[in-house]
Formats: structure tokens, C-alpha cells, sequence
């Protein structure tokens, strides 16, 4: 098992002047820790508008800093809004990230999590899926065309040399954001690795790897001529600590998390500057919702974490992705827990690697053949549904994004 770290620069309200200076320095000083102490990954959203969730609308520039601030830890991009940006900017920026950290660069596609993210960009929620779609086919052929174009049903991009190329050949790793659980099976038709949330229990886990492996074996579809990234990853509340009862107390508030873009799917967009997340969150948290646990987290004691991990490494999960920094935990606290658990946790599943891509191996090359379980019973959805069909309407990106076919028809 790999393990990863991640990072979504949650500032809650009230926050003074110079904390998101703070934020970012900090967060560079934990990967470049983390890099030092031997994770395997440091993963970087990209979000955009979205108040105290997230302030991280540039993981390129991020991830560029870091990339001279380590030498092993490899640098996702978890992800990049694909939906948001115009495909020859993701190829350029990809490419220029990857030769800056030495072919580092892991590769994480979304679609946008909310009107409040798509709507500024002149996108439908209801048309993310073929946007996104699209983009893909229009942007991977350029990591490995020297010139390139396309006409597409959203994307129209005429013919020129797309400038520089990533180190990685054809392309870094390909990943897909699964916030989703039934994602996972879409992520194994697309060839691509999954990145989801962390499963409730073993069975859960077990049902969902199994759909992966089987969605990627037997009803893989390409979108274009890539290379295909066979990997589950998930992410999970973290705090190690020397007893249970420290763990749940630095970690208070980790849950901000999920329920701040909760919030913004379900009742975003707000005003600038009108709503405190912080403060509903905190009203929430003194519900019996907001004070359940989930099983999920691997918060606790080295002992606690190691159990729960054992049930993910049984399942064959490929790497879990540790959420340190969510809500108002600190900076010092994240430290220390990434060196507990680097040091009393760590050890043991990594040594373990080489018998799970003994696994991997086998079940790829259809010498184990993996049960076929539903997966219905474990689907937890909560995130916003399309409430329309998807419309395919073609319009333009007003927000500098150009390329896409020209439309008269703009709200």
C-alpha cells in the first residue's frame, strides 16, 4: 500500500489578513516533510469560488513550488477542473509541471462541483459528463502529438505545436475524481484510476474494488489513444496521535469537509462575504448527523489506524490519501502526526507492496478471477443530482478559456 496527503486549503471564518499566506506556506512545509519522511504522494484540489472550502484555484502554482521543495514525492493534481480550463493550458501547464519535479506529475481529470464553480464559466451542471468527455479527447493527444487539432461537438482547436512536453511518455498517470462512489465503475470503463472517498467497511471496500477491476477488464472504452492507469485510491480523515482521545480532539472539525461542499452544492451560490460555512457547520456539528462518526476515519492511535487499515489493504486498495488539513486543525499537529504515523504504521503495509502488485498482477492478467458483488447496498449518495437531462448545448467559456464553438444563445 502507497500513501498520500491532501490538500483542499480549508480556511474557515474569521481568518486575519495574512492567513492565506500562512496556509500556503504551511502546507509546502508539510509535503516537503512528508517527502522527507517517505510518502508517496501529496495531492492538490482545484476549486473555484468557493469560500472558507477551499482556496486553491491554481494547484499548477502550488504544486511548481513544491516540486523545489522535495525530490521523491510525487505531485497530484487532484484535480485539474477540466470542464474549466482550455485544453491547450492544461497540456502546457502538465507538461511544464512535470519537467520542473523530474516526471513527478500525477494526473487527476473532474468535471466542476457545483454551479457555483461551472455557471461563471458559461457551463451547464447538467452538461459537465460531455463536456468533460470532450475535453479529454481534445487535450491527452497533445502530451504526445508534437502538432495537433481537433473539432469536437465543444472544443474546436486548430492546428499547432502544443509546446513543451512532459517528461512521463506518453502522458502522466491518469486519474478521475470519484466523489461519487458509482464514479468508480465509470473511472475503470475510462481506463483511468479512481480517486474516492474512503469506504465504510470492509465489505463495502471489497464490493468496490471488485466492480473496478471487473468495469476495467471486461467494459473498458477509451475516450482517446491513452494509456490506461489501473489504481483505487482513497481518501480519509487523518490524525495520528499517541491515544484515541488526543486524535478526535486535534481532528475536531475535520468533518468541515464534506459539509461545506455539501452546502455549496445544495444551496449555493452565496453572496461574497454573506454567509459564515463556519459557523453553520458548527451549528451542525450539535445535531445527531453532525455528532455521528462514520467508521471511516483513520483518526486515533497508531493501534486504531493500523486496523483500519488492514481491513483497505485486504480489500486491495492501491493507496489511501490522508486529509491533514481540514477545518481549523494546526500546522504543528499535522506534523506530528504525519512523523507517528510515518514512523509506527507506515513501515508495515509499505513492506507489504510487493505482494499486493503480486495481486494486481494476477487479476489483470485474468489468473484470479474476482467475485462479482453488488455494489447497490454500499452506494452512499449525497451529492447534488442532475435535476435535467444533459442539454449539449454549445456555447462559448467567457472566462479567457477560449476554444470552444461560438454560440448565440448565452444566459
Amino acid at each position: 500500500m502507497k500513501f498520500g496527503i491532501f490538500y483542499e486549503h480549508q480556511l474557515p471564518r474569521p481568518w486575519a489578513a495574512d492567513s492565506e499566506y500562512q496556509l500556503f506556506q504551511d502546507s509546502l512545509t508539510q509535503i516537503e516533510l512528508a517527502d522527507r519522511l517517505g510518502y508517496h504522494y501529496a495531492w492538490e484540489v482545484e476549486h473555484h469560488f468557493l469560500e472558507e472550502y477551499s482556496h486553491s484555484p491554481s494547484p499548477e502554482v502550488f504544486l511548481g513550488a513544491a516540486s523545489q521543495r522535495t525530490k521523491n514525492i510525487r505531485l497530484g493534481h487532484g484535480i485539474v477542473q477540466l470542464t474549466t480550463n482550455h485544453p491547450a493550458r492544461v497540456a502546457e501547464k502538465i507538461a511544464t509541471l512535470d519537467l520542473l519535479s523530474n516526471g513527478r506529475v500525477e494526473l487527476g481529470l473532474g468535471e466542476g462541483a457545483s454551479v457555483t464553480e461551472l455557471h461563471p464559466f458559461n457551463l451547464r451542471f447538467r452538461d459537465k459528463r460531455l463536456v468533460w468527455e470532450d475535453a479529454v479527447r481534445c487535450t491527452l493527444p497533445m502530451f504526445w502529438n508534437h502538432g495537433w487539432e481537433y473539432h469536437g461537438p465543444f472544443y474546436d482547436f486548430p492546428l499547432r505545436a502544443i509546446i513543451p512536453k512532459p517528461k512521463q511518455k506518453p502522458h502522466p498517470p491518469l486519474w478521475v475524481a470519484c466523489s461519487q462512489l458509482d464514479t468508480i465503475k465509470y473511472a475503470a470503463h475510462r481506463g483511468m484510476g479512481a480517486l474516492c472517498f474512503k469506504f465504510v467497511d470492509l465489505a463495502a471496500a471489497r464490493a468496490w474494488v471488485n466492480a473496478y477491476y471487473h468495469s476495467f477488464l471486461d467494459d473498458q472504452e477509451k475516450l482517446t489513444d491513452y494509456a490506461t492507469n489501473p489504481n483505487i485510491a482513497v481518501v480519509a480523515g487523518f490524525m495520528c496521535c499517541e491515544t484515541d482521545e488526543e486524535a478526535w480532539r486535534k481532528a475536531d472539525g475535520w468533518t468541515f469537509f464534506q459539509f461545506a461542499l455539501q452546502l455549496y452544492n445544495k444551496e449555493g451560490p452565496f453572496k461574497p462575504g454573506s454567509v459564515s460555512i463556519w459557523e453553520k457547520y458548527e451549528a451542525w456539528k450539535t445535531t445527531p448527523e453532525g455528532q455521528a462518526r462514520s467508521g471511516s476515519e483513520l483518526i486515533g492511535s497508531p493501534a486504531t489506524i493500523r486496523a483500519r487499515l488492514r481491513e483497505l489493504a485486504a480489500s486491495h486498495v492501491d493507496q489511501v490519501i490522508l486529509l491533514n488539513q481540514a477545518g481549523k486543525n494546526k500546522h504543528e499537529d499535522i506534523c506530528a502526526s504525519l512523523e507517528l504515523f510515518a514512523r509506527e504504521v507506515m513501515p508495515k503495509f509499505v513492506a507489504d507492496e510487493p505482494a499486493h502488485q503480486q495481486w494486481k498482477d494476477a487479476v489483470l492478467r485474468r489468473e484470479i478471477v474476482l467475485d462479482h458483488i453488488d455494489t447497490d447496498p454500499f452506494n452512499t449518495r449525497s451529492r447534488l443530482k442532475l435535476s435535467q437531462p444533459p442539454s449539449a448545448e454549445v456555447r462559448d467559456m467567457i472566462a479567457g478559456a477560449v476554444g470552444r464553438p461560438r454560440s448565440s444563445t448565452i444566459d
